[in-house]
């Protein structure tokens, strides 16, 4: 897991519309994260630290706060541990509840059509994950 500090370039002031995470930050490169695999980020805002993961899939990118509708428990049970072991879902690690990855609906488990809280990334002309503000 990576926190705001070793994230490259320094964060902007403002806020985006997740709760307490502030504007558009770099949180990687993209060449971070393996095709088909996961990494978490704790990010603090001087109010309290929020966990989140992004998700990559070819060149794009899904970001989601990093806790499960059904307790709200983290779904990494290791660092970056998001994915099935198939590659095709996100994972709770909690209860095995299974997630789309392009939408974070739950297809199966206890939270089944429930879905992950969505948080904006992106990645930016240097190939670099960015968190978007609003």
């Amino acid at each position: 897991m990576t926190t705001a500090e070793d994230s490259k370039g320094p964060p902007d002031p403002g806020t985006t519309g997740d709760p307490g995470i502030k504007a558009d930050r770099v949180l990687c490169d993209l060449d971070e994260i393996e095709d088909g695999e996961a990494k978490g980020f704790v990010l603090d805002d001087g109010q309290g630290a929020n966990s989140l993961f992004v998700v990559r899939e070819d060149r794009e990118v899904y970001g989601y706060v990093n806790a499960c509708p059904h307790m709200g428990t983290p779904l990494d049970c290791q660092p970056d541990g998001f994915v099935s072991p198939d590659g095709g879902y996100i994972l709770c690690s909690t209860h095995g509840a299974l997630f789309e990855i392009e939408d974070g609906f739950c297809v199966s488990g206890p939270c089944a059509g429930a879905s992950l809280e969505p948080v904006k990334v992106a990645l930016d002309a240097d190939d670099r994950v960015v968190l978007r503000r609003s």
